[in-house]
């Protein structure tokens, strides 16, 4: 049985598809300004392990990612630039150019961690579902759930009697903690944009005609538009961050159950924050540590994600550099082992149903990584091993399946590296072992000793 904790119930649930055999599946992807950093990074491994979940307990996942690349003001409200908009004008480049470059950089970071994530129609952009996205807010201006002011239309959650649901606040308390650049025209702080009018003398980048005015989307109405044109509504499961709950999840409710008289999703699914050194991660903080900062400091990205395994996704996970290291440490042991077993056709069946009850328990990883841990200790043959390991990599997604049995291919100039650097540590000459190993990582490899040897091991 495969339980999964739902946001909109607050509770832990038996997963129950509309469709027998079939998942539909929505996450909330990037916006293609800047760099992901490494905490949105943990929520699409988050993903990537509901993605592998469902398949492992046998269901075909028809999985859609969009790509935000108009509509998101700063701040996340609906006052201020968009954020594609803003940061083409500080580079002199178009805001398509922008777009294109910062998607290919989350798709890179995507294969280090070794994420799939969907793609051709599956991955839809805002900027291609434009004629969807104004037939949702025409269908919400018939239905008399919208206002316009001089800046644009507004969806009023007054007319909304479940405004609120998924977060348990109250219109009221969205009063209370609304931000300082409300909009004055707006009937109530919560009110979000549907669509906004392009700004008098100001010619953007992106914007399209509606209505006789120029204009571009709102950041919430492509999620709903884009969702329900490709899975139908209602869908399976809708995934995010837990930043998502408050704001944007809520609004894509509100306009979707308004437009379509019907619930958006059955499961809603979210990721917690992944804090550093204990507070929060932000740009303004210095610390939103991007993937390319973890490999530049001799990391292996897939430690990243083992780090993340190693938390359940619901709980905070604090990162530090020290946690880092113990997760590549345990990474590399995991690799070291994978080569040393065999490519076995049976697999060790009470292992696998631990592991499978691990993960079918709302994904709780960390269970799953001591099932494997445990069953490399027992006393099963090395083929069942690396059948067994192989399964469960499925899930985990650590690259472990390649290279069971595998063994390394060293060099003979790196090798004689290393051993040269043995033998100046068994003289204690620490000046001259650090030298060796600076020279072995300046060469692709990363050194680990151990009592009376060493261990090789390509860096990232």
């Amino acid at each position: 049985m495969l339980r999964l904790w739902n946001t909109a119930t607050k509770s832990l649930e038996e997963f129950k598809p509309i469709k027998k055999g079939k998942v539909g599946m929505y996450a909330c992807g990037p916006t293609v300004y800047n760099p992901v950093h490494i905490g949105n990074l943990r929520t699409y491994i988050f993903e990537d392990v509901l993605k592998r979940t469902l398949e492992l307990f046998g269901y075909d996942v028809h999985h859609v990612m969009n790509i935000t690349d108009v509509g998101h003001l700063v701040g996340d409200g609906d006052m201020g630039q968009d954020k594609m908009e803003r940061e083409a004008s500080k580079t002199g480049k178009t805001a398509w150019d922008i777009a294109k470059r910062y998607e290919q950089l989350f798709d890179f970071d995507m294969q280090r961690l070794n994420i799939v994530s969907p793609v051709g129609k599956d991955r839809p952009h805002a900027t291609e579902y434009i004629p969807q996205q104004e037939s949702l807010v025409k269908k919400l201006e018939e239905k008399g759930y919208t206002y316009e002011t001089s800046d644009g239309i507004y969806f009023d959650t007054a007319k909304f009697a479940g405004y609120g649901k998924l977060s348990g606040q109250k219109r009221e308390d969205k009063e209370a903690g609304a931000r300082v650049e409300v909009n004055e025209e707006k009937k109530h702080p919560a009110d979000f944009a549907l669509w906004k009018f392009s700004p008098e003398g100001e010619k953007r980048q992106m914007e399209w005609d509606f209505e006789g005015r120029k204009g571009f989307p709102g950041w919430h109405i492509e999620c709903s538009a884009m969702s329900e044109a490709i899975l139908d509504q209602p869908f399976d499961i809708h995934c995010g961050g837990v930043d998502h709950i408050p704001v944007h999840h809520e609004n894509e409710i509100a306009q979707s159950e308004a437009a379509f008289d019907k619930p958006l999703a059955n499961y809603w699914m979210h990721g917690e924050f992944l804090l550093v050194d204990g507070g929060r991660m932000g740009k303004s903080e210095g610390n939103a540590y991007l993937l390319d900062e973890l490999v530049a400091r001799g990391f292996d990205p897939l430690a990243f994600r083992y780090y993340c395994l190693g938390t359940h996704y619901r709980s905070k996970l604090n990162f530090t550099w020290e946690g880092l290291e113990g997760a590549q440490n345990a990474l590399r042991h995991l690799q070291s082992e994978a080569r040393k077993l065999e490519r076995g056709a049976r697999v060790d069946k009470t292992s696998l149903e631990a592991f499978n009850a691990a993960l079918g328990d709302d994904l709780n990883t960390s269970k799953a990584l001591a099932v494997l841990h445990d069953m490399l200790k027992s006393d099963v043959g090395a083929d069942e091993k690396g059948a067994t390991l192989i399964e469960m990599d499925q899930v985990l997604g650590l690259g472990l399946k390649e290279i069971v049995g595998k063994k390394i291919e060293i060099p003979e100039a790196i090798q004689a590296l290393a051993d040269e650097r043995l033998e100046v540590r068994k003289n204690k000459d620490w000046k001259k072992s650090d030298e060796l190993r600076d020279a072995l990582k300046a060469k692709g490899w990363i050194v680990e000793d151990t009592k009376d040897s060493y261990e090789l091991h390509p860096s990232a």
